[in-house]
């Protein structure tokens, strides 16, 4: 009887583990899920409770993005934003792509003080989106302006003849696919392309004069093309100020009226990534019993997904020789 009460103590003794082992198991399942969770959340703009100043990143070359411009939106929407720094390394890329960041980055300005940083390169329609800022501050050694266009195509034409290989087409007009790789382009096609780059530069003037406030001549000194750096940018009114960040922070603090000493918080666009993260955790969270946070997490997951339903070149690029 007694080998028996023992044989019953130790099974008791071996379930109390296995059931402590378990709920120490599954509550650092849903600890590791809802940190998962929560980092997917802060990353795509959901996280935030505390009052912050957004940091949106523009890097590389500039295309159309309609996930920076749901970004923007969700920015410009969120109660928690005081303000905006809009931090810039870019050289630029299209103009239909910069002019969509321009316009987004004023929409923004429309319901938050917006003010863009130069940590590195604001060249060509990467300066376009300097613009689109009320405040531009930029290090002493970042390159700022190339205020200009062009458009490049290649001539494979005389490849092509050393090939033995001739390329024909049947056009409805002669300006039809215009300039054409397979053979030197003609004066008129030259001349079309001319005009609309001519246009397209004069648009970008325009738009360097009203929003830089600078009168002909000072137009003139700026929009040859060549790009400036900091130190030479703020004489020539391209730039508002030389500093860091804080610098950009500290003008948002006094001239818009941002609570002083506010973190900055990096917004960046959804992605694919985060939208599985929160499905997954919805999934888990249901396994658990964790109906209520499973349910906020689809909702989350929802709103990502609908999220995601939604030429010519204007950048600088140095020559190697």
């Amino acid at each position: 009887m007694s080998i028996d009460a023992e044989a019953i103590a130790d099974r008791r003794r071996l379930r109390r583990k296995l059931s402590f082992w378990r709920v120490a198991g599954f509550s650092g399942l849903i600890a590791a899920v809802a940190a998962i969770g929560y980092a997917a959340a802060d990353r795509a703009g959901y996280g935030g409770i505390q009052n912050q100043i957004a940091r949106i990143s523009i890097d590389g070359v500039i295309t159309g993005n309609q996930r920076l411009a749901d970004l923007m939106r969700r920015v410009g929407d969120a109660s928690t934003v005081s303000g905006v720094v809009i931090s810039i390394n870019s050289p630029g890329g299209t103009t239909t792509g910069s002019e969509e960041l321009y316009r987004n980055i004023r929409r923004l300005s429309e319901k938050k003080p917006v003010v863009a940083f130069v940590d590195g390169t604001a060249a060509s329609g990467g300066y376009i989106a300097a613009m689109g800022a009320d405040h531009i501050v930029a290090r002493q050694t970042s390159i700022v302006g190339s205020i200009g266009v062009l458009v490049q195509y290649p001539d494979l034409s005389g490849l092509l003849g050393n090939l033995g290989v001739k390329m024909e087409a049947v056009k409805s007009s002669p300006l039809k696919a215009e300039p054409n790789p397979f053979k030197p382009a003609s004066p008129e096609a030259i001349a079309a392309v001319q005009a609309m780059v001519n246009d397209t530069y004069e648009w970008f003037k325009f738009l360097v004069r009203e929003r830089r406030q600078m009168s002909e001549a000072e137009l003139a000194a700026v929009s040859t093309g060549q790009v400036f750096n900091g130190r030479r940018g703020l004489p020539l009114k391209l730039v508002d100020n030389l500093g860091t960040e804080r610098d950009a922070v500290t003008w948002l603090e006094q001239k818009k009226g941002v609570p002083k000493d506010l973190p900055i918080r990096d917004w960046e666009p959804r992605s694919d990534r985060d939208i599985s993260i929160f499905a997954m955790s919805a999934t888990v969270a249901d396994l658990f019993g964790f109906e209520r946070v499973a349910e906020a997490m689809r909702r989350t997951s929802a709103q990502a997904e609908i999220a995601r339903l939604d030429g010519l070149l204007a950048v600088w690029q140095p020559l190697e020789k």
